[in-house]
């Protein structure tokens, strides 16, 4: 029996992208930083991307407004940071309006606090350190126990800047963190100073090591990012404020980048999915 030509389609594998956000709106005030985090995770949803989003569960989040439960099944864990047990809570909660659930990294020592990163004065609180070394252990200890793996993970805002550390430090031989593509949001949202001068003997002390850690005896923004852009394989620039310097240090080493771009918002997440799904 003889048969005639067939056509053979290409599916592309749907992305499952882990969304790892400084802020959310409408959790906290909106901004172009907290704005962005929501329609990411919804207009990546609306593609067909299978999608987690995950935040710090501030003391300034109104829990009965917003609808937050614990997940007792996921909380639980007891993290050591810095030498303290700190216990890790997740929460949950839903936007309706988006469709899409966010995680809440939640412990009373680290987000109790009314204020989200800097204090009445506008600086800086001295822990933010530990604050970010313990969302990004228990964020991604809560994706292990959901048993979910990501084929991107998308790290937005500095705070989640730690994250890529970890992958490619400590769950590198994970099979659900073994393939993943990590992207960095290159943001307008910077600190001043320094993110607390034991940073780098604290990610030691995680098992984070490598030869380049030097540059974190002095934790400035630039320095955490340029730190950290050599563990992504994307970069995306999500404000005009980006950092000039960083787009510049990413591209000498050879960083796939998406510019910034202003506009109509169906082509901006358009090059967003198409930009993830390149990489």
């Amino acid at each position: 029996m003889a048969f005639g030509p067939f056509k053979i389609e290409t599916i592309m594998a749907t992305n499952k992208i882990l969304y790892v956000c400084q802020e959310i709106s409408p959790y906290l005030p909106e901004n172009e930083l907290s704005k962005l985090s929501l329609e990411m995770a919804r207009q990546m949803q609306e593609r067909g991307a299978e999608v987690r989003t995950f935040m710090p569960r501030y003391g300034c989040i109104n829990e009965r407004r917003n609808q937050l439960h614990e997940v007792i099944r996921l909380s639980g864990m007891n993290l050591i940071i810095n030498d303290n047990d700190h216990q890790l809570i997740i929460k949950v909660a839903s936007i309706p309006a988006a469709r899409i659930q966010i995680y809440f990294i939640d412990n009373d020592d680290y987000f109790s606090r009314r204020a989200v990163l800097r204090n009445e004065n506008g600086e800086m609180f001295e822990d933010n350190d530990d604050r970010a070394i313990f969302f990004a252990r228990g964020m991604l200890e809560t994706v292990k126990k959901l048993r979910w793996s990501p084929t991107i993970v998308h790290c937005h805002g500095w705070f989640s800047a730690i994250v890529p550390m970890y992958l490619k430090r400590v769950f590198y031989d994970d099979p659900l963190f073994r393939d993943v593509k990590i992207v960095l949001s290159l943001t307008g949202d910077k600190f001043d100073g320094e993110l607390g001068k034991e940073l780098k003997q604290k990610l030691e002390g995680e098992g984070i090591m490598d030869s380049r850690m030097s540059i974190l005896e002095e934790p400035s923004y630039e320095n955490l990012y340029r730190f950290v852009i050599d563990y992504a394989d994307g970069i995306i620039a999500t404000s005009a404020d980006a950092d000039p310097t960083l787009l510049e240090y990413a591209r000498s080493n050879g960083k796939k980048i998406l510019e910034y771009a202003d506009g109509d918002a169906k082509d901006i997440f358009d090059n967003y999915k198409r930009f993830y799904d390149e990489l």
